[in-house]
Formats: C-alpha cells, structure tokens, sequence
C-alpha cells in the first residue's frame, strides 16, 4: 500500500519519475467517456465553499463542489461536495465525499460513500478501528466499504 501510494503522489510532482505527459512515451489504455472535470462554487475562501483543485491529477466525470483537493489523485466520477478537504489522497471510481468531510493521507477505494462530517487520516489510532493503516500512516478504506 506504501509503494502504490507514493507512485501515486510521485504523479502529481513537477517532474515525476512516470510522467504520464510524455509524449515520447505515450500511455493507451481504455477511458469511459465522462465529461471534463468541473469546479463549482468560487466564493469567497474565508466562507471555506470554494471549488478549488491545486497540485492534483483529476480525471474527467469529476465535480468539485465548493471542496478543497490538494496533492491528490482523482479518479473518474468522483464528487467532493462542499466544505470538504482532500490532503494527499488517492481517491478511486465513484468516490462521494460528502459535506464537511476531511481525508488526509488515505486511499479511498471504489464506490464508497463518505459521510457528511465523516474525518479520514487525522487520528490514525480511531482510524485503525474502522479501516487498514499502513505502517506509514496511509488509511485505506475498501471498496464499497459502508461508512456509518
């Protein structure tokens, strides 16, 4: 988990080791047809309801609703909703994460439901209770894993 997590964060550096824009080495693979990312919500910062992305890969089909992404992957067809905050992340296929919700230094794998206020990756001891910790600190949540 460790390994696949800093390949992933290797992605999103100014010069990564992979660079997936090479295009003496371009990468086909097959893509589902989703509309480009949108952001929405550009008020003010200090209201924190601002779609914004900063330092990240997302992919198309995702909507950034008055959340925060920053140093993270996204992956088709995930909606942060508003007031969120994704830190360092790795956030797989039809990833909800609902209002107010906070995720740092996790992967979140496919179709899962983040709840409203649900916090992800700040106490890694209540974290352990519920998910998989790696020896780093990377929480990882299961694919279509029910978060109550």
């Amino acid at each position: 988990m460790d390994a696949y997590f800093e390949a992933n964060m290797d992605l999103i550096q100014v010069d990564p080791i992979f660079n997936l824009y090479d295009k003496d080495w371009p990468i086909r693979t097959f893509q589902e047809q989703f509309p480009p990312l949108k952001t929405i919500f550009s008020g003010e910062e200090v209201t924190g309801r601002v779609g914004l992305v900063l330092d990240s890969i997302v992919s198309g089909g995702c909507i950034v609703s008055g959340g925060r992404v920053q140093r993270s992957v996204l992956s088709p067809n995930v909606r942060i909703n508003s007031y969120c905050q994704v830190y360092d992340s790795i956030l797989m296929e039809g990833v909800n994460v609902g209002r107010y919700a906070k995720i740092k230094r996790a992967i979140i794998d496919k179709d899962v439901n983040i709840p409203q206020g649900m916090v992800i990756g700040y106490d890694l001891e209540e974290d352990r209770k519920k998910f998989f910790v790696s020896e780093s600190g990377i929480v990882v949540v299961a694919k279509g894993t029910e978060i109550k």
